[in-house]
């Protein structure tokens, strides 16, 4: 059955529907490979990925520097990628102006994004378009009285968490809790905001979905319960997910940077797409880029072998100077450490493997229709989502077992 909104399956059709009028709410769901082209390395990327490269330090899991009762025990980890990764150092992407694009074109219904980086409202997004589904670093408060913390403060002291080695507590009186970004990590609730996903999903003319692999829950769940009638286009650079198994799925694979310029070509947006970008150009902040060294790409550039191989040492580097970080802290008390209760055992989260072994002992999988309606439930009736991966039963794996090749597990 060919596309029964959409001329054809392709990125001119997509740019003609656009230019329509009949295309009016458009709205994005983004992953980690929106931010890549900014120089932050992706938590998934086999071999390259941080998240590979966290197997060098000495954390149970990977999804152990995201998990809120390691944290506790110890946030070192946490705050040290946080000093390497946080907002600041990189400049916004040419797809984070295309978001902007639509902004100022009246199109985009909104943009749900699991990036943490903050680089949509960098590129001058509007707030009350942005809904960060796994929340980011604009915000942080207390874990245990939920106290704000100081924006300033917070700051100071991540982008000198190298050479300080003091972890963020809370000021309030008698507390002294842990300060922790608000940043859903795993078994965590995700922000209130994203309860309106379903009824934006379902009202919007056209799903973009961006440099995301949609194995985390339950914001992969969106792309489920978007209606038939709504064409569904995924610019990635794999194809994921069931993007693809409709009429009017249209699958866009290359680097995002790339096919968002040749589609902005196509709908005579270029011009205006590179002002765009060129105005953020300013984006950075000095004293957080000062603190380490920042990487760009030319906007829709080609492939460059050179680019990845010097992102892939930097990751390696990167990965190599917290483990020296970590190993420093081994036989010494923290600046911040407290004694308290003992800790409940850190709930094992399953890996993508085993996620994906589960799926194929499945006699049976459930329909697209079947899958949807899940999803739509899932979103619908909990109060407080929270974030997981793909549900699994079986047992965890040891960190150094992990293989390469999985995707993405935190945003």
């Amino acid at each position: 059955m060919g596309p029964r909104i959409l001329e054809s399956n392709d990125l001119k059709a997509i740019s003609n529907y656009i230019k329509s009028g009949e295309c009016k709410n458009i709205a994005l769901m983004l992953g980690a490979g929106v931010s890549t082209a900014a120089g932050i390395p992706d938590f998934r990327s086999p071999g390259t990925g941080l998240y590979a490269n966290l197997a060098k330090l000495k954390l149970p899991y990977p999804e152990a520097v995201f998990e809120v009762n390691f944290f506790r025990k110890n946030p070192v980890p946490f705050y040290t990628l946080a000093h390497e990764l946080y907002p600041g150092k990189f400049r916004p992407t040419l797809t984070h102006a295309f978001i902007r694009l639509l902004s100022e074109h009246s199109l985009l219904s909104m943009c749900f994004t699991q990036n943490i980086d903050t680089l949509e409202r960098r590129a001058g997004v509007p707030y009350d378009k942005i809904i960060e589904a796994h929340g980011s670093f604009a915000t942080q408060r207390c874990i245990k009285c939920q106290t704000p913390f100081d924006d300033d403060k917070i700051k100071d002291m991540v982008v000198n968490f190298a050479d300080r080695k003091v972890v963020p507590r809370c000021e309030k009186k008698g507390c002294k809790g842990l300060v922790k970004p608000d940043i859903v990590f795993f078994g965590e609730s995700l922000p209130e905001s994203f309860s309106k996903a379903p009824s934006i999903i379902r009202s919007a003319d056209l799903l973009i979905v961006i440099g995301t692999s949609l194995t985390v829950y339950p914001f992969a769940s969106l792309a489920m319960i978007c209606p038939n009638n709504c064409p569904r286009v995924l610019i990635n650079i794999d194809s994921v997910g069931d993007i693809g198994s409709r009429p009017d799925d249209v699958v866009l694979l290359g680097k995002c940077d790339e096919v968002i310029r040749e589609l902005c070509e196509e709908l005579g947006w270029e011009e205006e797409l590179m002002k765009l970008w060129e105005e953020t150009a300013g984006s950075t902040d000095n004293s957080a880029a000062d603190a380490g060294p920042t990487t760009a790409t030319l906007p829709g550039s080609k492939p460059n072998r050179m680019e990845d191989e010097k992102l892939e040492q930097e990751v390696a580097k990167l990965a190599e100077k917290i483990r020296k970080e970590m190993e420093l802290e081994e036989g010494k008390s923290i600046a911040t450490a407290t004694k308290g209760p003992a800790e409940s055992p850190i709930e094992k989260i399953p890996t993508d493997e085993t996620i994906t072994l589960a799926a194929q002992s499945q006699s049976a999988a459930p329909s697209t229709q079947e899958v949807s309606a899940i999803a739509a439930e899932s979103i619908s009736s909990a109060s407080t989502p929270v974030l997981s991966k793909a549900p699994d039963n079986k047992e965890q794996q040891p960190f150094n077992e992990a293989q390469e090749g999985q995707p993405e597990g935190k945003p």
